[in-house]
């Protein structure tokens, strides 16, 4: 597994090599771990004052104050990286990088920014707009103490959903020896049509028996390619059915519940705005829980 780490010597980018540095695992493997370092060029008048080789030097020095302790880091748990810096915006260097090969790019980012719709800092949008190489986004919380994950997989029966599972497998050292899988899948209210107000009001409602029959029956149609798919990996998940309009907000809220170490969600990509590149289940997670994130972005 080629993993890419950007590193920024910031707390957010230690959290994320933390989070690498904490899967005992995944180290076993012995992956291909980079660590990358973006510096922002230096204003042209400025560099021509002091010269090519001054300003070489400078950012050379800048970036291995960064890449030094996070090279530490990792081989303290054992984890052998290579490390380079690149000079350029750092969100579309690191976006180019991605795209050169990599299996999975860890980030931390430090959430919410001015925006209000914009729910990962601007490096972190860049790289999710830039390119379609699995994103780990870690916002905040402290990395797993256990090495055996307990993961969310949020399901909705399209083929973003489908995608994820497909990554889980394909790379499964990431979550641990014995993860403990949760397939989500969000349900439609429909008792929502009991509520004053909606729905034809001549029309009968819904038994509480034909309710939880049609909740139950779409739960099934979506998670039977998934349960194949583990099936055939010798594995299986908790299947978890949850009951609201919000998908978003049911899975997040499920998540703080199960204290949930990691979510996997598909995302379709770009949204309504360009730089809003999370499908809307995915942006409303992010909105409401610091769970790590693996955005799996299917081409």
């Amino acid at each position: 597994m080629k993993i890419l780490i950007p590193v920024d010597g910031s707390a957010h980018g230690a959290a994320a090599v933390a989070f690498v540095a904490s899967r005992g695992t995944l180290i076993g493997t012995q992956p291909e771990v980079e660590l990358l370092n973006v510096q922002w060029p230096i204003p042209p008048r400025a560099a021509r004052a002091a010269g090519r080789e001054v300003v070489a030097a400078f950012i050379e020095a800048e970036a291995t104050a960064v890449l030094r302790p996070a090279l530490a880091q990792l081989k303290k748990a054992g984890l052998q990286a290579r490390a380079r810096h690149l000079v350029g915006s750092p969100g579309a260097t690191v976006a180019a990088a991605a795209a050169g090969g990599a299996d999975l790019v860890v980030m931390g980012s430090q959430g919410h920014s001015a925006f209000k719709g914009l729910l990962f800092g601007s490096v972190t949008n860049a790289v999710l707009s830039g390119s379609t190489t699995p994103l780990l986004v870690v916002r905040g919380a402290r990395a797993p103490v256990r090495d055996s994950l307990a993961v969310g997989i949020a399901l909705d029966g399209s083929a973003y959903g489908l995608a994820a599972i497909r990554h889980v497998l394909k790379h499964p050292h990431l979550l641990g020896a014995q993860p403990v899988l949760h397939l989500i899948h969000v349900v439609p209210d429909f008792s929502a049509a009991a509520i004053a107000g909606l729905g034809d009001a001549a029309a009968p409602l819904p038994s509480p028996q034909k309710v939880r029959a049609a909740q139950s029956a779409a739960l099934d149609r979506t998670l039977a390619p998934a349960r194949r798919l583990l099936a055939k990996a010798g594995l299986a998940g908790l299947e978890i059915c949850l009951v609201g309009n919000n998908p978003g907000d049911e899975i997040a809220v499920y998540a703080r519940k199960k204290r949930l170490d990691l979510l996997v969600l598909g995302s379709r990509g770009r949204g309504l705005l360009k730089s809003v590149v999370m499908g809307s289940v995915a942006t409303r997670v992010a909105a409401s829980c610091t769970t790590p994130l693996l955005l799996i972005r299917k081409p």
